[in-house]
């Protein structure tokens, strides 16, 4: 049984910060750590998945993670080549200043937000963005102050996304993170296959009955409308990627093409012929 893992995360001596390109695609990694991180993947879609948050990605993504907050890599299964950065940041990052100078109040409000993730769009990503490509050729310390700017950016934006509701609690997860990592690997390896409430339920040591109760106060939803949401999230990647119709419907594990494609406007707004048609139109243009 996997459990929801800690990652250990080594800086280099002087450096209060961490800025690298992971490649993880292949790999499950559903993690949390005590620093702080700023991601950023550019891709033509993916998998967001951070705490009980799970949507999809297209383009790019900028997401902003508390401590301690479970996430997966946001590489996770892409299939395309794609580029990502990610800075991570010591639990002292900037000491007692972040929270005592007036200066960086907001940065300092920043900061505590990112306890339930924070994703950007528009402008301040494109800015954000263009802004933590350059700190690739700066020595450490104008990567500092420019790390400081974009922060300062993300503080005052208005185009965010809060990921996970207010209710979620870091600590639930992670006092149970065995239990949570096996059902989250359980869902993604047998999303295509008729996932089974009993057989997930077993895995973790609880009844049929004990184990809807457990995940609906988990994730405030019922364990079937999870996995259809994984897999809808999963078709519009596929969709996005060229595939048509009928193939995304039995790729992600759907029997009935009508079913689909009622489910699919259900919780995306449109059908699945639409929602393609529409991002390459917007894609192109």
């Amino acid at each position: 049984m996997n459990e929801i893992q800690l990652e250990k995360i080594n800086f280099d001596v002087g450096k209060s910060f961490k800025y690298f390109s992971p490649r993880l695609r292949n790999t499950f990694f559903w993690h949390f750590h005590a620093e702080y991180e700023l991601v950023y993947v550019e891709a033509d879609a993916g998998i967001r998945h951070v705490g009980s948050h799970i949507s999809g990605y297209t383009q790019s993504d900028l997401v902003f993670i508390g401590r301690n907050l479970p996430h997966l890599n946001f590489d996770y299964r892409l299939r395309n080549d794609y580029h990502q950065i990610v800075v991570q940041l010591r639990t002292d990052f900037l000491g007692s200043a972040i929270s005592i100078s007036p200066e960086f109040s907001a940065i300092d409000q920043l900061f505590k937000k990112a306890a339930l993730g924070i994703a950007f769009h528009g402008e301040t990503k494109t800015i954000a963005v263009n802004k933590l490509k350059e700190l690739a050729a700066l020595d450490s310390f104008k990567q500092l102050i420019g790390l400081v700017e974009i922060f300062q950016l993300l503080a005052h934006s208005t185009e965010t996304e809060i990921l996970n509701d207010e209710k979620m609690s870091i600590s639930f997860f992670l006092k149970d993170k065995i239990r949570m990592g096996a059902i989250y690997e359980y869902i993604d390896t047998h999303y295509n296959q008729k996932p089974d409430v009993n057989i997930v339920a077993s895995k973790v040591n609880l009844t049929t009955a004990a184990f809807c109760r457990y995940f609906k106060k988990q994730t405030n939803m019922t364990f079937t409308d999870f996995v259809n949401q994984y897999r809808i999230d999963l078709a519009k990647n596929l969709l996005m990627q060229d595939k048509n119709v009928t193939e995304t419907c039995y790729a992600v594990g759907f029997e009935s093409l009508s079913y689909f494609n009622k489910l699919f406007n259900k919780i995306v707004g449109q059908n699945p012929s639409a929602f393609k048609k529409n991002w390459f139109q917007s894609f192109s243009s």
